[in-house]
């Protein structure tokens, strides 16, 4: 029986990647991968030559399919999404699914991921979180699931682009402006920053930047633990 490993791979820095990745990387046969280039700078980084195909979320179904005929064939294929864990709000679940249905055996290879990351050090309090990934980009909508969120009592992590953060920001400060919030920005890279404090406290530092580079994610407190910290 074949495997499809799903594997972690480093959210920016290259050397967040695990010893058990690298070494099935050298053993599998292919590498389906949400953007081939971003794999293949990580396989240069380790010294690894291995034949790639695209899977990303436009050609899952078509790119599941020719995975799932390697692995018929006895070939082992690893699968690696752009950053981070594969299937947290990135395509990865479509071809296991495939894979699964094909009788193989589908092996997690764990590794690093932006919504772990954040919550070890975001200083939340809260005993369940809530990973949402990216709010819909339509300002009712993203307003409406904030809401329903903010009414929880659960703490949760949202992801978003610079080009939409202060717009999620304002949301946030206008229905909570209390809330703690702990933001990331391009974590483990070289320009890697963490802002902690209110939704409003959070809003009016980057506006004073006036402009936003990177990916952010977002954790944002339960309602029954929103006291910011003393910093």
């Amino acid at each position: 029986m074949a495997v499809l490993y799903i594997i972690g791979t480093p959210i920016g820095n290259l050397g967040d990647i695990s010893f058990r990745a690298a070494e099935i990387l050298k053993t599998v046969s292919m590498a389906a991968c949400e953007d081939t280039r971003r794999t293949l700078k990580l396989l240069n980084h380790l010294g690894i030559r291995l034949p790639l195909i695209s899977c990303r979320a436009q050609n899952e179904r078509a790119a599941a399919e020719k995975v799932a005929a390697a692995l018929d064939g006895g070939r082992n294929v690893a699968y690696a999404s752009d950053a981070g864990t594969p299937a947290l709000s990135d395509p990865g679940a479509v071809l296991v699914r495939a894979a699964v249905r094909a009788g193989h055996q589908v092996v997690p290879v764990p590794g690093p991921s932006a919504f772990a990351a954040l919550v070890s050090v975001s200083g939340g309090m809260d005993k369940s979180v809530v990973f949402e990934g990216f709010l819909s980009p339509r300002g009712g909508r993203r307003r409406s699931r904030l809401r329903e969120l903010l009414a929880g009592d659960a703490a949760f992590v949202l992801y978003e682009s610079p080009f939409r953060i202060l717009k999620l920001l304002e949301d946030l400060a206008d229905l909570d402006g209390e809330r703690y919030v702990c933001i990331g920005r391009e974590m483990t890279k070289v320009h890697e920053e963490y802002l902690r404090g209110s939704a409003a406290q959070i809003l009016a530092v980057l506006r004073e930047k006036n402009g936003q580079i990177g990916e952010f994610s977002v954790f944002v407190s339960g309602k029954k633990c929103d006291s910011a910290i003393n910093l």
